[in-house]
């Protein structure tokens, strides 16, 4: 638990209640009697942390297992993080008060690449040697996992080895390996070339990498017997997956303060831009009444009054009515709302609507994601205007009077009336509202618009497309502020600047590295809020590194070029990528995977819609 030391310092910071430990369900357990501890650390604040549903699963799996004490760690605030420096406090597990560098495991969720200096900074405070080539024992070891972990190669030099995939299984396998290795006296260069041989397993350490003269990469050489390629980690039956019972609640108001349900996981879709609809593939669901009894526990466990149902596009679990028939046969009499976070323009029925008015109405949110119907074919959103504004009467004559649209700008071959449609839209919606005859008397319509810049990501179609420059973005961002004349409507965007060094992480090779290791010397943290981060200061980092960020995120690839991320299989075929890339172009459409198969490879993995489909079809 918390020291005194740490006790004295909580009167000097915002909220204390991040750094003191002891919520309700968070698991202790006596370390004489643990043969291996794992830090879980989100890179991070507590608040954020917290709302993470993959943290929540892996600490109650990993605490289930007898010999292991999972605890949670996440970054402290600037003000935590200078009171810890000022009296030599290191960087602290929440259940035990421990520093981390007494952990067998320190374990990194990478969700965002800005939050790659939080993890090497929370190393630093933490007393351990960042780069794993200076922790030489069989300690300490450094994982990491998430979805930034499809392009391990920016901090390559930092981590032990990396989740690929999904992380249930795997997780456990690598800790039962560590058991095994420290029991016959192995060292740590041993344990990593055993655990490289574990199916979604990747250790860094193992690959040469060398580079052409024109800075591309020339070839990806594997050693010591660790495989050419790297296959992620695949939950089949999620029925049968582990799920926890009740979460750690927590002492401070969080990000996503409700019990959490996850209903399935992957995306029939095809989202160009999405690197989640990809990474996740295949889709496979849970079944209404796993998710009913585990929703049901959840609330009664942890007190919540509201349930939020988890997935990349709710409306399409196939049995989503019969769903939410099972949950509402208690939660209106228990008071607890449903929430549907991520919905489909054109998931959203008459039937869905009246299942989840129970208790009170938020706003609803959709992501049209373009303004044009033009743009929404290349990018494959398969949502026509006409579906939105009936989608919104719906809603409207429901009682909603709130609707939240979020767009990109700087999608491939998007125009400047690509730019001022996302205006048009979201006015469009205005115009509905006040034709929809029964909508809620004597209230106004409230209509936001936020945009957010393109990143070219990993494993999607555009992963070979240029970023467009910063000063473009800005022209774009204040052509909407030109286009939008009705003060029913509300515009956000998302600042350029962090957009452009995601741009350059999410397709960095390793050689990013060496900036990324001054940039820890030089206290970067919290890249991602902009209290903390300056992109002048990043470039000077570039600059002493001799890296053109430019050759990252604005430069297009050819389709032929070896990309960093080439020997990791995620099961979605780099040629399946390449022809969907091909049709943005001609904007052309992909069915999505309930109509027909477009054989994106994620077929061999023998489970989720891709079967289901197919015994339909036999």
């Amino acid at each position: 638990m918390v020291g005194k030391e740490v006790e004295r310092l909580l009167l000097k910071v915002q909220k204390p209640g991040r750094y003191v430990g002891g919520e309700l369900n968070s698991v202790i357990k006596d370390k004489r009697k643990v043969d291996l501890r794992f830090a879980f650390c989100f890179p991070d604040t507590y608040e954020v942390g917290m709302s993470h549903l993959g943290m929540k699963i892996l600490y109650s799996l990993f605490n289930s297992v007898e010999y292991i004490w999972c605890e949670r760690v996440f970054a402290p605030w600037v003000d935590m993080e200078e009171e810890m420096i000022k009296h030599g406090i290191p960087l602290y597990a929440l259940e035990s008060g421990d520093p981390i560098s007494d952990f067998d495991f320190i374990g990194f969720t990478l969700q965002y690449e800005l939050s790659y200096t939080n993890m090497l900074n929370m190393l630093k405070l933490g007393g351990v040697p960042v780069k794993s080539a200076d922790r030489t024992e069989l300690k300490n070891i450094v994982v990491a996992g998430g979805p930034c972990a499809c392009n391990p190669e920016p901090v390559a030099d930092f981590i032990d080895l990396f989740f690929i995939g999904e992380g249930e299984e795997v997780d456990l396998e690598v800790m039962e390996l560590f058991r095994k290795c420290r029991a016959e006296g192995k060292s740590k260069a041993e344990f990593l070339r055993l655990s490289a041989n574990i199916e979604g397993v990747y250790v860094p350490s193992l690959y040469d990498v060398e580079y052409n003269e024109d800075g591309t990469i020339k070839s990806f050489v594997p050693k010591d017997g660790a495989p050419a390629v790297i296959r992620k980690r695949l939950m089949k039956k999620m029925d049968e997956s582990f799920y926890p019972d009740n979460f750690v609640v927590p002492l401070v108001e969080i990000v996503h303060d409700r019990a959490v349900q996850e209903i399935f996981r992957g995306c029939i879709r095809g989202c160009r831009f999405c690197q989640a609809g990809f990474i996740y593939r295949p889709v496979r669901e849970k079944s209404p009444d796993t998710i009913n009894s585990q929703c049901r526990a959840l609330c009664q466990n942890t007190g919540y009054d509201e349930v939020s149902l988890s997935s990349l596009s709710s409306s399409d679990y196939s049995r989503i009515v019969p769903l939410l028939e099972k949950l509402t046969s208690w939660t209106g009499e228990e008071k607890v709302s449903i929430s549907l976070p991520s919905l489909r323009v054109d998931g959203f029925t008459d039937e869905i609507m009246n299942k989840i008015k129970t208790v009170r109405k938020s706003g609803l949110t959709f992501a049209p994601e373009a303004g044009s119907q033009r743009m929404r074919d290349v990018i494959n959103k398969n949502v026509r205007q006409d579906e939105l504004m009936n989608t919104c009467a719906t809603a409207f004559a429901g009682g909603w009077t709130t609707v939240k649209l979020y767009f990109m700008i700087g999608l491939p071959t998007e125009t400047m009336d690509d730019v001022a449609d996302i205006a048009n839209l979201g006015q469009a919606v205005v115009d509905t509202y006040y034709r929809t005859p029964n909508r809620a008397k004597g209230k106004s319509v409230r209509v936001t618009v936020s945009a957010s810049s393109f990143v070219p990501k990993p494993f999607t179609p555009f992963q070979w497309e240029p970023q467009d420059t910063i000063p473009v973005l800005h022209e774009k961002q204040q052509h909407i502020k030109d286009s939008i004349t009705s003060k029913k409507i509300q515009f956000n965007y998302h600042d350029a600047d962090t957009s452009y060094l995601e741009a350059v992480f999410a397709r960095g090779d390793r050689r990013l590295c060496k900036a990324m290791e001054l940039a820890c010397e030089r206290g970067f943290h919290f890249d991602g809020w902009n209290d903390c981060f300056s992109l002048e200061k990043w470039l000077e980092i570039f600059d002493e590194c001799g890296i053109d960020p430019a050759f990252y995120a604005n430069r297009r690839r050819s389709f032929d070029e070896i990309l960093p991320w080439d020997h990791i299989d995620y099961g979605v075929t780099k040629s399946f990528l390449k022809k969907e890339c091909e049709r943005a172009y001609n904007s052309q459409t992909t069915p999505h995977c309930r109509l027909k198969c477009s054989g994106c490879g994620a077929a061999k993995y023998g489970e989720g819609v891709c079967f289901e489909k197919r015994e339909n079809l036999v």
